[in-house]
């Protein structure tokens, strides 16, 4: 049996280092591709097209689809005015990612949203997001720790049954929620929404606020890995 081919959505940067090289790059922290590999997947980068009509030809050609963290969500996109703490956009990621997840909505394509996947995923549906909270990133740089405590009955309780300590690096997060998701994970401390997913989606559909591809704990993306298996 074929394994499943898994598109993961990649950064857009003006400029990147590597060799002798100094020049604008598609990128990718390797932790995407290697958990994808790890969980039985093929991965394939998938750079913001300029033109976001693509995105239904593309996610027609993949099994799952996993939306990367990244830069702030454009607040225009959920119609709120700019905090002066909200980082610069990333207009072409915003407009092509959220192409790709209306793709994956549409076809019933898996979807699996990560840190700025899951809240794009809120915003997709209709969703609003809090522009700055505290005490869930550590030093730039480098991913803070807590405690999650998924839902009971939900689908992420079903892949993490229990409490689970999990790397984090954000300071926003989901508010109000989009249309038709609901909540399944919090944080320990805050009651921080740190999961969503979509109960009435025909295909998994998943948001998680922290970065599982910067841990050892494989169980969300073979879970995605396994629903674009069928």
């Amino acid at each position: 049996m074929s394994k499943p081919l898994i598109g993961v959505s990649t950064y857009l940067e003006p400029s990147a280092s590597w060799g002798v090289w100094n020049l604008p790059a598609a990128l990718l922290p390797a932790g995407y591709h290697r958990l994808v590999q790890r969980a039985g997947g093929l991965a394939a980068m998938l750079p913001p097209d300029e033109d976001p009509a693509a995105a239904a030809g593309v996610v027609s050609r993949l099994d799952g689809l996993v939306i990367s963290g990244g830069p702030d969500v454009e607040p225009v996109r959920y119609g709120a005015e700019v905090d002066p703490r909200t980082g610069p956009p990333a207009r072409e990621r915003d407009a092509w990612e959220l192409a790709l997840i209306d793709a994956a909505l549409a076809s019933g394509t898996p979807l699996l949203g990560i840190c700025r996947g899951h809240q794009l995923l809120n915003v997709a549906l209709g969703g609003t997001l809090l522009q700055h909270l505290d005490g869930h990133s550590g030093t730039p740089g480098v991913f803070d720790h807590h405690e999650v405590k998924p839902v009971p009955g939900t689908l992420l309780a079903g892949i993490l049954p229990d409490p689970v300590t999990v790397p984090t690096f954000h300071h926003q997060s989901v508010a109000q929620l989009g249309k038709g998701l609901t909540p399944s994970a919090h944080a320990a401390d805050d009651g921080t929404v740190e999961a969503v997913e979509l109960p009435d989606a025909e295909a998994f559909v998943l948001g998680v606020q922290w970065h599982p591809e910067a841990g050892d704990d494989v169980r969300i993306m073979r879970a995605l890995v396994e629903a674009a298996s069928g």
